[in-house]
Order: C-alpha cells, then sequence, then structure tokens
C-alpha cells in the first residue's frame, strides 16, 4: 500500500472513530446552549472571590465554545461586571474541555483521559484565576468594566445617507412611535418603513401576544438543531479536519519510537506547553493530534499538556487579554497556564505508573481491530460528513450571493 493510500485510511478510520462521539456532543452542546442564559454566567462571576473563580470555572468547562467563540463571550462577560479572576478562570477552563471534546476524548483516548482532562482543565482555570486575583488585584470587580456603547444601525455599503435611527415608545406610553427610517441599496433615496403594530403592555392583548411569541418545543427543537449542526459544526469543522489529517500524517510517518527519547520527563512536557500555546486549535480538534503523539510514543502526561496548553491560549486570546485586562493579566495568564498543564501532566504519568492504568488509555483502534468497522460508526461517519458538506456548500452559496449584491453597486 503507498504513503497515499495509508493516509486516506488513516484518516477515514480516525474520523469514523470520531464521528458518533462527535455528534453526540454537538447534541448535548445544543442543549446547553438553549438551557444556559448568559444572565446566569453574569450572576456568578461578579466579584473576584475564591468562589467566583470556581463556578467560573465549573461553569465555562461543559460549554461549546471553542478557542475563537470563547473571545467575545469572555469580553461580554467582563464588560458586563465580571472580574479578572472569574474571568480568567472561565477562559481557561472553556477551551480546554467541553461536552464534545469529551466525548470524542472517550472514543480516540479511551476513557481515562474523558475523565482526567475535564477535571484537569477545572483545576488549571481555578489556579490561573486566584494566580490574577493575588497578583492583579483590582479596586472592584467592575473599576474596569468597559461601560458598553450603543450598537449603530447599519447603513448600506452603496448609500450616503445619514444613520439610520429607531425611535419606540415606552411601554405604558402614549406616545407612538416614530417611522422607522432605512435606506435602500444603491439609492440615495430613503424607503420609509411600516413601524409595526404595537400593543401596550398595559393592556389585556399584551400577555396573549407575549404568549403566542413564546418559543413551543417544535421551535426550541429546531434552534437546537440549528445550532448543534450548523453554527457550532461550522466553528470547529476546520479544524477538526486539519487535526485528523495531522493525526494521520503522523500515525503514517512518524515512527513509533520517534518520541520515547522525550518520553517521560519535564523536557517533553515543556516542549509540548510551548508547541501547544501558539497554535490556534480547539479542544475536538486537538485530540486527533494527541492520538498521532500518543501513537509516535509521547507519553500520556506529556499529552495532556499539549490538550491543556493548546486549546487555552492562541494570538487571539492573549491579544484579548492585553487589550481588556492588561499586560500583567496576559503574563499572568500565559504563566499559569504553562506551569498548571506541566505540573497536571507530570502528576498524571505518575498516576499512570503508579495504579497502572495504561489500559486505560487508548488510540482510537475501537472501530477497526481486525479489519472491522461498525456499521454505526460508518453510518454516522456518513451523517456528519454530509452536514459538513451541506454547511460548506451554503457558505460557498452564501459567499457568491454577496458577490454578486456586490457586483451591482459598481
Amino acid at each position: 500500500m503507498s504513503d497515499i493510500a495509508l493516509l486516506a485510511q488513516n484518516f477515514l478510520l480516525l474520523f469514523m472513530e470520531s464521528a458518533p462521539w462527535l455528534l453526540l456532543g454537538l447534541l448535548v452542546a445544543g442543549l446547553m446552549h438553549e438551557l444556559v442564559p448568559i444572565s446566569m454566567l453574569q450572576k456568578h462571576m461578579g466579584s473576584a472571590s475564591t468562589g467566583a473563580v470556581g463556578k467560573a470555572a465549573v461553569i465555562g468547562a461543559p460549554l461549546p465554545l471553542c478557542s475563537c467563540g470563547v473571545i467575545p463571550a469572555a469580553v461580554g462577560l467582563r464588560r458586563s461586571g465580571a472580574s479578572k479572576p472569574a474571568t480568567v478562570s472561565f477562559l481557561v477552563s472553556t477551551p480546554e474541555t467541553g461536552v464534545d471534546s469529551v466525548s470524542v476524548s472517550y472514543a480516540l483516548l479511551g476513557p481515562l483521559f474523558a475523565i482526567v482532562r475535564p477535571f484537569c482543565a477545572i483545576v488549571s482555570a481555578i489556579y490561573a484565576g486566584m494566580m490574577v486575583k493575588w497578583f492583579d488585584k483590582e479596586i472592584s470587580a467592575t473599576s474596569n468594566t468597559v461601560p458598553a456603547t450603543p450598537a449603530k444601525a447599519p447603513q448600506s455599503g452603496c448609500s450616503s445617507n445619514a444613520e439610520v435611527e429607531k425611535t419606540t415608545s415606552s411601554c405604558c406610553s402614549s406616545k407612538p412611535a416614530e417611522p422607522v427610517s432605512t435606506t435602500s441599496c444603491c439609492s440615495s433615496q430613503q424607503a420609509q418603513a411600516t413601524p409595526a403594530s404595537t400593543s401596550s403592555c398595559c393592556g389585556s392583548d399584551s400577555s396573549s401576544a407575549l404568549h403566542a411569541n413564546k418559543p413551543g418545543f417544535t421551535d426550541k427543537v429546531a434552534a437546537i438543531w440549528q445550532f448543534s449542526s450548523g453554527k457550532l459544526l461550522i466553528d470547529i469543522t476546520v479544524w477538526l479536519l486539519i487535526g485528523l489529517a495531522l493525526a494521520a500524517a503522523i500515525q503514517t510517518w512518524v515512527p513509533t519510537d520517534f518520541l520515547t527519547s522525550w518520553g517521560d520527563g519535564l523536557v517533553a512536557m515543556l516542549v509540548m506547553a510551548v508547541i501547544g500555546i501558539p497554535m490556534y486549535i480547539c479542544a475536538t480538534a486537538s485530540t486527533p493530534v494527541a492520538v498521532g503523539f500518543l501513537s509516535a510514543g509521547l507519553s500520556p502526561g506529556a499529552v495532556l499538556v499539549f490538550l491543556l496548553a493548546g486549546p487555552a491560549t492562541n494570538i487571539s486570546t492573549m491579544g484579548m487579554i492585553a487589550k481588556e485586562m492588561g499586560k500583567r493579566t496576559l503574563v499572568l495568564y500565559i504563566g499559569s497556564v504553562m506551569s498548571a498543564s506541566i505540573m497536571l501532566g507530570y502528576g498524571f504519568n505518575l498516576l499512570v505508573e503508579q495504579f497502572s492504568l495504561q489500559s486505560w488509555i487508548a488510540l482510537g483502534q475501537s472501530t477497526h481491530e481486525h479489519g472491522e468497522i461498525s456499521p454505526v460508526y460508518a453510518l454516522c461517519a456518513v451523517l456528519l460528513g454530509g452536514l459538513m458538506l451541506r454547511n460548506g456548500w451554503q457558505a460557498l452559496q452564501q459567499k457568491m450571493t454577496k458577490s454578486s449584491q456586490a457586483s451591482c453597486c459598481h
């Protein structure tokens, strides 16, 4: 078998191995997205106390946010009054693990990693938050809060008209709402939009209207499906495929004893931390890469360092921390992630050796042992691949539509 064919085979086997667990994780993530309100997060993260730091770590751990998705969420929480320690704790725990990455970890790395990984993510998040609490004190949790500025109404890129201003009437007020002015694309004239009919909240018809507009069961199911198979899957698809490709390449071309010279030592863990910190990779996508490292002879502890440091840090996250919370917080953040991941990785190696837990660590081979492929795994892989292709086709269509709309203005 040629190297290219072997690479493709390894890629497909890893994809099938992770597909059912990734689908399960996406489903749970969609449920959490619909059931966990942002107001609850703000409520428990307002102070700089140890309890707030711990709550931020526990709340953030299962959330379906990757390295890129956690940035706007953290900025919103910070500007809504969350303290620096709680925000840092949330920033560490959220991308390091999640319901989707735990399920994929169980499939590709075995039950031990599926248990240890979220636990270590919470521990490292609390450690990072406490380091900021001790060495970067702020006068109050809201002293550095940036006031939110009202969002400006969108203006057509083809029009030179002034901004659209929308005037609404207050609840229980007799003053009618003003018409909303909108601008037409490629036109210098304004189109008057007809204001939507509203009723006073003091009237008897208001409650029935609100009740009628309340999302029903089918609406919630549709929202869960749209988020899970749409936005969330789109966010992780590219890096997941890159991670699977890297893992397949490592399994194909890297000898199994290549990294054994680094194996168990602190040098290997330091190297993994240095490699992981600048990488832009999410927890789910880092899992197949970890499989490749394990198969190349790296110790479980060193692999855990990569799984913790990689998703928690990247250039975008570091830039956001420096802008929103200062350079001192950034230095403490990077130092905490590195030191915590190395200490936890070293302890993980001791745990595996002391209790002989090597059998609890898998290398993603359950779907293709002895050349057999489970029909369930194959069906899930087809479904997952179909959703990815659908999302890619829709994104391409949207891009072509925007290009055609832009060309009409010239």
